[in-house]
């Protein structure tokens, strides 16, 4: 006969075990929805962009008036879809949780020999060096910052936030 303590031993460990399934699916999600934004942005920036052109060669016409397109309505992006792209950093926690592009912002600063700023990081993970391109990734250091994976120990100067000089914000324990 099972006793009760280990009748509820047993649903503890069960319900550990669904709520570690479940933050794995959250995790897995996270990352397919941040691919499907980024998917979104880029095809909002294309057709902003030939909107753009097609008016300008519009308007380079003698009858531009007449020939010019009309812009469609931009609808803006969604604001939070209620998920946390970026975790707040807790204790345990690795960056492996991250989307792609923040662990690779992270596995820079890691091999970092000290704080780099955003200019720098931007052709370390592969970007083409850009001033929109730097501000998207500076704001993003920013973000990881706010979230307590980094320091900003100076102005622009970017860092890993090392809480404990044993742990790895890269590799979970």
């Amino acid at each position: 006969m099972v006793s009760l303590p280990e009748e509820l031993e047993a649903r503890e460990a069960a319900a550990r075990r669904r709520v570690e399934e479940l933050r794995s699916e959250i995790a897995e999600l996270t990352l397919r929805l941040e691919a499907a934004q980024e998917d979104l942005s880029r095809w909002e920036i294309t057709r902003e962009t030939v909107t753009k052109v097609l008016a300008e060669l519009s308007a380079a016409e003698p009858d531009a008036e007449a020939k010019a397109p009309v812009e469609p309505e931009l609808k803006s992006p969604p604001h939070g879809a209620g998920v946390v792209m970026v975790p707040p950093w807790r204790e345990g926690l690795a960056a492996t949780v991250l989307p792609d592009v923040y662990r690779d912002i992270m596995e820079v600063l890691a091999d970092a020999p000290g704080p780099l700023q955003a200019k720098q990081i931007v052709p370390r993970i592969g970007l083409p060096a850009t001033a929109g391109k730097i501000e998207g990734t500076r704001a993003k250091l920013k973000r990881l910052v706010e979230r307590g994976w980094l320091i900003e120990n100076a102005p622009g100067r970017f860092a890993l936030a090392r809480r404990d000089a044993g742990i790895d914000p890269l590799n979970p324990r």
